[in-house]
Parts: structure tokens; C-alpha cells; sequence
């Protein structure tokens, strides 16, 4: 920010009554953070992104009509840089910036939108690709066909990559004047359910985190040929699985030493130990709240955004042993993500 103050994105849905999007300051010192306004512009946006130059947040509207909305950041309240755009897809659950367009992953309609980003961040009035996955899964009723959940650009920006909970597959595509391809499908372990992933920051591998068992799996990740190799998995709860958990949200430690994870109807955060190609299991913690849906990570410390008993909770981060210790929360009801600035 110009101001020099840090800032804090919240979405949440608006559905379930949600404010919208929340913008809060974040306390360097403590993470704690201060809300300073909300815009309610779109339907259910929930899930957020920055632009790398801070100036612009981005938004999916995660509704039947799926869209994606812009918003200038320069002041303390977002203001719509343009109208939504449609993304020909419904229930946009997830949104990443990709060689100049912004991909949006639909859940609903099993599809994945490429809609091209403008100079000055806005978006162009409608999508340049969108790109049908194929397939389904074991478990029924939820893989049924194909539900892409995340979607986002790989650590060497050459690649764009898409988990898909519908076809137990992580999809890595090309996006050549405009338009998304298809380079190569990696099968995970059938009825897995793969949800979102998270990059090692040395972009050597990458951690899918599973939702219809409460793991994660560990890959190999090539950025010269764009191949995903899977490893192995390891639980995310002790005397994993449990029926009543599903798994959320994932981020890895930006030294690269931890990933952490967020388990829905449990409540807790798990703390994995980076030991060479493999994971283990080094603590939970209580995620400070109800539903966590989301996590994000910047300078020590960890937010969670708990949907259902809305709000968004901050941890200090051990630096020696990665657990989290809770400092304090801020109410903001249906919290679905939160993207730092």
C-alpha cells in the first residue's frame, strides 16, 4: 500500500450473510488485525487474490451464474474496477493469476476459465477459454464428474495447475494466445478427493491436501517438462480416517520447513514436518473457531478463516517447531478466505 500499511482481504458468503469483502490492517508486530470496511458488490465472493502489484483484488462470485470481479485497492474500501464478468462456468470456487488472465477453477459445471487481464488490472468483458475436464471418481455422490476446486500458476510461472475433488487428478495446462490446453493429467489414489495444493517455495514439490480422507499427498513437481509425480500420503489426524473430517486448506512455510492444513467438523490446524520428500505428523491445534475453510500465511504468522462460526482467527508461529499459539480473531460472518496484501 502506499500508505505503507499491510492489509488483509476477507471473503465470505454473502448467502449465509456474510459482509462481502472485508478489508482489515494487520499488526506487523502481533498479525493482529483491525477492520477498517466491508463492500458487498458481488454474490458470494469467496475467494480472493491480489494482484502481484498490490493495486488490484480479485474475486470469483461463487454462485449458479458463476463470475469474476476487479477492485482497486489503492484506499482502505475495494472499489469495482469494471462489472463482473461471467466465466461460463457455475460455482467458481477458486481464482489464480496466469500469464495475464485470471483462471478461475468452477466447481459446478466441472470446468476451468481463462478471462484476460487489461493493462490497468481490470478485466476484459468476457473469457477467452474455457476448458472441460472430463472423469469422476469412486465416491459417490461427490465425484460423480468432474469438480475442479482450485486452480493457480506454478512457482515457475510456465504452467497453470488444477485440482480437481470430481476426478481424483491434479491437470497441468498451457495457455497459449488466450486459450488453456491441456499438457498432462496426474492420477492421485481413486476416492482421495483432492481438493487444493500448495508449492514447496523451492518449487520442487507440491502438497495436495484431500478432502474425502484426511491427507495429504506429496509430489514431485518438474516445471521443465510440467510432470507431477506422486510420492506417497500422509495423514492429517491422528488415527486418521475419520468420517465426520473434511479437510480444507493448505499452505506450506515460506522457509520451506512446514505445511500446514486446516480439517473441517474436527476444527484443528495439523502441523506437517518437511523431511526430505516426505511429510510427518508433528502437532494439531484447535483452529480458533468453526468450519476452517481457508488459511494464509505471511510473516510468522497463520489466519484461518472459520465459515461457520465467522470469523477469522491469527496464530504466532513457532519458528522452531511450526505450531501455531492462537492470538486473537475478528468477527466476520460465512468467512471463506483470506488473501494478504
Amino acid at each position: 500500500m502506499a500508505d505503507g500499511r499491510r492489509r488483509a482481504y476477507i471473503g465470505s458468503f454473502t448467502a449465509a450473510g456474510g459482509p462481502g469483502i472485508v478489508t482489515a490492517e494487520v499488526d506487523p508486530g502481533s498479525g493482529a488485525l483491525t477492520v477498517l470496511s466491508s463492500v458487498n458488490a458481488v454474490q458470494d465472493p469467496s475467494c480472493l487474490t491480489l494482484a502481484p502489484d498490490g493495486r488490484t483484488l480479485y474475486a470469483v462470485s461463487e454462485t449458479a451464474d458463476g463470475a469474476v470481479a476487479a477492485y482497486r485497492v489503492d484506499g482502505d474500501k475495494p472499489d469495482p474496477a469494471g462489472r463482473p464478468v461471467p466465466v461460463g462456468g457455475s460455482g467458481p470456487t477458486h481464482l489464480g493469476l496466469f500469464a495475464g488472465h485470471v483462471l478461475t477453477a468452477n466447481y459446478g459445471s466441472g470446468n476451468v476459465t481463462a478471462v484476460p487481464v487489461r493493462p490497468d488490472g481490470a478485466l476484459a468483458r468476457s473469457a477467452s477459454s474455457v476448458l472441460r475436464h472430463s472423469g469422476a471418481g469412486p465416491h459417490t455422490p461427490r465425484q460423480q464428474g468432474p469438480h475442479p476446486h482450485q486452480v493457480q500458476s506454478d512457482p515457475s510461472g510456465r504452467w497453470a495447475v488444477s485440482v480437481d475433488l470430481g476426478t481424483d487428478s491434479v491437470r497441468v495446462c498451457t495457455l497459449t494466445d488466450g486459450a488453456l490446453a491441456l499438457h498432462r493429467e496426474t492420477a492421485l489414489r481413486p476416492g482421495s478427493g483432492p481438493r487444493h495444493l500448495a508449492f514447496h517455495p523451492d518449487g520442487s514439490h507440491a502438497y495436495v491436501i484431500n478432502e474425502l480422507t484426511p491427507s495429504v499427498t506429496v509430489c514431485r513437481w518438474d516445471a521443465a517438462t510440467g510432470v507431477l509425480t506422486s510420492l506417497s500420503e500422509t495423514p492429517v489426524l491422528p488415527g486418521a480416517p475419520v468420517s465426520d473430517a473434511y479437510p480444507s486448506g493448505i499452505v506450506t512455510s515460506p522457509d520451506g520447513r512446514f505445511v500446514w492444513t486446516a480439517t473441517r467438523g474436527e476444527d484443528v490446524l495439523s502441523v506437517l514436518a518437511v523431511e526430505g520428500e516426505e511429510l510427518r505428523l508433528a502437532a494439531t491445534v484447535h483452529c480458533g473457531g468453526h468450519w476452517p475453510r481457508a488459511l494464509a500465511a505471511s510473516g510468522g504468522f497463520l489466519y484461518v478463516a472459520n465459515e461457520r462460526s465467522g470469523d477469522v482467527t491469527w496464530f504466532a508461529v513457532d519458528a522452531l517447531t511450526g505450531v501455531p499459539q492462537r492470538g486473537g480473531s475478528i468477527r466476520v460472518t460465512a468467512a471463506s478466505c483470506v488473501a494478504l496484501g
